[in-house]
């Protein structure tokens, strides 16, 4: 880490090459965390997509038909 690097936390900045192992391991557990939320949320819009298009599909499809009574 570059000397002088600092991170803010709940408004409050540290230095890096002050923080312990322990404060250095568990940023980069949250940077995995944060990294995996993103790819979710990215799958989450993929998804959510299709499904827009496949009711899109099935509304077409129902249109042909005459409803129930």
């Amino acid at each position: 880490m570059a000397e002088g690097q600092t991170i803010d936390i709940d408004g409050k900045s540290y230095e890096l090459d002050k923080l312990s192992d322990e404060a250095k391991s568990q940023l980069g557990n949250i940077q995995v965390v944060d990294a995996e939320i993103q790819r979710l949320e990215q799958r989450k819009a993929i998804a959510s997509t299709a499904r827009n298009a496949y009711a899109r599909a099935l509304q077409e499809e129902l249109a042909k038909l005459e409803p129930a009574q």
